[in-house]
């Protein structure tokens, strides 16, 4: 079955959910009381089975996600669905041994043997039903950009028939966006997708995305919600607009990003179906031009913007 409309370019992310600690707000209420791995498993299944009853095919995951990989693989195993587009990332490797007061919870490599490594993983998992697998969190001073041996391995990943992507983070998304799409090997580009962040507080990588969506790649958009921020914190005419439409500041705030015609898939990362169900009222939602215009007002500087993100605690 092929979802059209709004819903259709909803896809969930599993970041949330497939680890004990993240640093979104709003989350720990949301969870089970005991975040062990099989309880973590349930919770991920029961939001997964929630997101495809209401038409969500597409599922983003990530190596650094904890166990979220292996949670998919047993929902896909179990439920068997052929519909289901799946994303996943290299880069980063979950280090916190499901700990919920570890140092570190992510360690970053952007080397031809982190890539070599966690695709072997990734494939182990979930086999050929990976359809994009993405660099994690790429910025201008990764040493991915100068590695030749790691963008060939790269550009024969996509040669063998699985899409290659790369994700964003900071203050410089943009510059990272245009620079990665210019990287070739042997006359053909490394990357045909990208996914970053953008949404009412953070919009400096618009630019750059609905450039790189006109040449033709793929733009996903993540932390569609400023990881809780705009749930918990919403600034006030956010909370005035979802006042007056009786619905949640997070579906209005999925709503601008459903605005923006260049996002061809917008990522929702809830912690229960309650929140789900919460982000899914977006596609009901239609906003008017003067209300769009208001919420242009409530951004702030990229660089306040992923100061605040960086001071986030993993709970």
């Amino acid at each position: 079955m092929t979802i059209t409309g709004p819903l259709g370019r909803i896809g969930l992310g599993l970041a949330a959910l497939g680890r004990p600690a993240y640093i979104n707000l709003g989350r720990v209420e949301e969870l089970p009381a005991r975040r062990d791995v099989a309880a973590m498993r349930a919770a991920t299944h029961t939001v997964l089975d929630e997101a495809y009853r209401a038409g969500v095919r597409w599922v983003d995951v990530a190596r650094s996600y904890g166990l979220a990989e292996e949670f998919l693989a047993s929902w896909l195993d179990e439920r068997g669905p052929a519909d289901v587009t799946v994303s996943s990332k290299w880069g980063y490797a979950y280090v916190g041994d499901w700990r919920l007061d570890a140092e570190v919870h992510e360690a970053k490599e952007h080397s031809l043997t982190r890539f070599r490594t966690q695709w072997a993983e990734t494939r182990a998992l979930l086999g050929s039903s990976v359809s994009l697998y993405q660099v994690h969190s790429l910025t201008a001073d990764s040493p991915l950009f100068t590695d030749r041996p790691l963008l060939e391995s790269l550009a024969a990943l996509a040669g063998a028939g699985v899409r290659v992507g790369f994700s964003t983070s900071g203050p410089a998304q943009a510059d990272t966006i245009r620079r990665a799409f210019e990287l070739e090997v042997a006359g053909a580009r490394v990357f045909t997708a990208v996914q970053s962040t953008w949404n009412l507080l953070e919009r400096s990588a618009g630019p750059a995305l609905a450039e790189a969506h006109a040449a033709g790649n793929l733009v996903l958009v993540k932390e569609t919600l400023a990881n809780g921020r705009l749930v918990t914190e919403p600034p006030p005419e956010l909370a005035r607009i979802a006042g007056t439409r009786e619905t949640g500041t997070d579906a209005v705030a999925l709503t601008a990003v459903l605005a923006q015609p260049w996002a061809d898939t917008v990522l929702v990362g809830p912690s229960s179906s309650a929140q789900l169900d919460a982000n899914l009222a977006a596609v009901a939602v239609k906003l008017d031009e003067d209300e769009l215009a208001a919420l242009d007002g409530i951004g702030e500087a990229p660089a306040e913007y992923w100061a605040r993100r960086s001071s986030l605690h993993w709970q």
